[in-house]
């Protein structure tokens, strides 16, 4: 018999702790390699996590409500085996390259996306920390006396993200910095006083919502947003789709949404204006190789969600649409798992969806712009002929496009949109499923 520790997983890019929700199986237990032994939960989704060996679980090394950095032991598992003694290590893929491009204006990058894994020494009071929280004292010029001293409501005292929050918003500008730079503003909202009356209902937020709130509050404060409008005449996509639904469910056995036009589009307009592509870090711009475009999707929650579709533009307008519905019927059913919701450059929201005919999306960090589908209405248009112009009846939709002002001008910003319009009403009537 041999004993080998089972760590937190990678679940996902930039993913860098989890917090333990459910133990499935109890010490004692006996179990398979890759069942399910525990669920976890991240900033990005809930997921079950597999049994890395088979065998019985001797020990539980951390308990529900922990927060556990990737990498750090969460179990011991007594297997058969006499040849392994340790957990295999788990070896992370280099990403592709990305090339460095001219200097972009200073910001304050994403506190999580800069954190770095967690050392298993304490710092030097005492005290263990969290990267996401060493990260958040690092920004906002938290000395290490002055950490020492925040108290902490999280598991032996230690100080979790909220008394972080909750700090700096009492905190305010008194605090020194560590440059003469004005200090960063907290990136949580200012506290509101909201009055209560016996009719009103308190609804409190859950987990999902709360990353939702934090995560767009965080996007406004980093990006100088900006969104340029264009109309386009879906005319053609509108008769193409028309005429051929029932012959491509027959075929693949499922529908054909607007939504793998969009996503199409939108890949060969980031091939034509590579700069949207892009991450900003610091000073540097990441000039992504990778085309990952997310698209949002509305849960039964009310809440949003934004699976990734990898490598948009190598996939023909089937192999989107194939993409685009599992990833919605697993997102409506909580079986996203982490990657699934990472590795996004590019973002996608339909609010056509909804009825509505244009709206300003908030980017989702670090990628820089977002483009908003309006719903597609009937309009009377003017429309060029070989004979002169005429009236006609003509199937139009508005795309809103946010960017991020700090690194996409409004030049390239809106020759992009238009560049989607483009591939929009180019579309081949002549299209074989």
């Amino acid at each position: 018999m041999a004993s080998v520790e089972m760590l937190m997983p990678k679940m996902g890019e930039s993913i860098i702790e989890g917090t333990i929700l459910t133990w499935l199986k109890k010490e004692g237990d006996t179990i398979e390699a890759d069942e399910s032994v525990l669920e976890v939960a991240t900033d990005k989704v809930d997921t079950e996590v597999p049994a890395t060996h088979g065998g019985v679980l001797k020990k539980i090394l951390a308990k529900e409500g922990d927060v556990v950095a990737v990498g750090a032991p969460i179990a011991i598992i007594e297997t058969n085996s006499k040849v392994e003694t340790a957990a295999p290590k788990t070896e992370v893929p280099a990403s592709p390259k990305e090339e460095l491009v001219a200097a972009a204006p200073a910001h304050t990058a994403s506190l999580i996306s800069k954190a770095e894994p967690e050392t298993s020494s304490p710092a030097e009071d005492g005290r263990f920390y969290s990267p996401l929280v060493k990260s958040m004292a690092k920004e906002e010029g938290i000395s290490a006396s002055e950490l020492s001293g925040i108290p902490g409501t999280g598991k032996d005292g230690r100080v979790t993200k909220q008394d972080m929050l909750d700090y700096l918003s009492k905190r305010g500008n008194k605090a020194p910095v560590a440059s003469p730079a004005a200090p960063a503003p907290s990136i949580s909202e200012p506290k509101v006083q909201v009055s209560v009356s016996a009719t009103d209902e308190i609804i409190e937020m859950d987990r999902m919502r709360k990353i939702i709130a934090q995560r767009m509050v965080e996007s406004k404060r980093i990006s100088a947003h900006v969104t340029s409008f264009v109309e386009a005449d879906m005319t053609a996509i509108v008769l193409w789709r028309e005429k051929n639904k029932e012959a491509y469910k027959k075929k693949y056995g499922e529908s054909i949404t607007y939504t793998p036009f969009f996503i199409e589009a939108v890949a060969k307009a980031i091939r034509d204006f590579p700069m949207i592509n892009i991450s900003v870090d610091g000073e540097r711009i990441i000039k992504k190789k990778d085309i990952n475009i997310g698209m949002a999707v509305a849960l039964p929650s009310g809440n949003l969600i934004v699976p990734v579709i990898k490598n948009a533009d190598q996939l023909n307008l089937v192999g989107i649409s194939k993409a685009v519905n599992d990833l919605a019927n697993r997102a409506r059913v909580n079986k996203l798992t982490a990657d699934d919701l990472s590795g996004g450059t590019y973002s996608v929201s339909n609010v056509g969806s909804f009825g509505n005919v244009m709206g300003t999306p908030i980017i989702p960090q670090p990628q820089v712009a977002i483009l908003a589908v309006g719903a597609i209405v009937k309009k009377p248009a003017v429309v060029e002929t070989p004979t002169g112009d005429v009236i006609a009846i003509r199937h139009k939709m508005f795309l809103s496009h946010s960017y991020d002002h700090r690194v996409v001008d409004g030049a390239l910003g809106g020759m992009f949109v238009r560049r989607v319009a483009d591939y929009l009403e180019a579309f081949d009537m002549n299209t074989t499923l």
